[in-house]
């Protein structure tokens, strides 16, 4: 089986180590390449194809989410894992619109980096359960001080599987089967899902279902 190939992007060289040398602990994981800067992380990114790209947001040259979405737009098949100091909404926003599958405290790293990058490399969103946790309070605190009945109860039972399903990162496809239906089936309870919720977008699914405490 071959090892899991990881690319590791941030300007401080003493943490690019420290990353380093807890991925290592891995033998089926190799760290392909290591970048400083923004742009480094595209041009390496789409020469070296890594399976999971790392990235801090604060790089010179090209920050961290841009760079994320120039990596996703030529890499496709790569996964993006953000690392960050900050756990604002906006940040984690920015971070899904821009195509990262995970978003990851850097002060978490050191007990939650394995485990992220897994649930990334196995096609998975991954938060940081303080990420995860702040934007639950955060919903439950605006629910209750608005007075607003909650969307998600309006979901059937087989459109709240595929949500969960869609919020973890698998593909239509992919959740076709699981379920044993067919991907337009898929499709058309994703537009329904979208529709009630009124959000528009896989992003901003994703971003609902960790404030609803339905993935972490």
């Amino acid at each position: 089986m071959p090892k899991l190939r990881l690319m590791l992007g941030d300007d401080h060289t003493l943490m690019r180590q420290g990353l380093r040398k807890i991925l290592e602990e891995r033998p089926d994981w190799e760290v392909v390449a290591e970048v400083g800067d923004g742009r480094d992380a595209v041009r390496r990114a789409v020469a070296l194809k890594p399976d999971v790209v790392i990235l801090d947001v604060g790089m010179p040259l090209l920050n961290g989410i841009d760079a994320t979405q120039q990596i996703v737009r030529k890499v496709p098949e790569t996964r993006v894992l953000i690392l960050s100091m900050h756990s604002d909404e906006a940040y984690v926003t920015r971070a899904l619109q821009a195509g990262a599958t995970g978003y990851m405290l850097k002060d978490s790293a050191g007990k939650d980096l394995l485990k992220g990058v897994a649930a990334v490399a196995a096609g998975q969103s991954y938060f940081s359960p303080a990420v995860a946790k702040l934007m639950l309070d955060d919903y439950v605190r605006r629910v209750a001080g608005n007075g607003v009945a909650d969307r998600y109860e309006t979901l059937s039972v087989r459109e709240r599987e595929i949500f969960q399903l869609i919020a973890e990162g698998r593909t239509n496809r992919a959740v076709a089967e699981l379920l044993e239906i067919s991907p337009a089936t898929v499709e058309t309870h994703r537009a329904h899902i979208l529709e009630k919720l009124d959000i528009h977008n896989t992003a901003a699914l994703v971003l609902y279902a960790v404030r609803k405490g339905i993935i972490s």
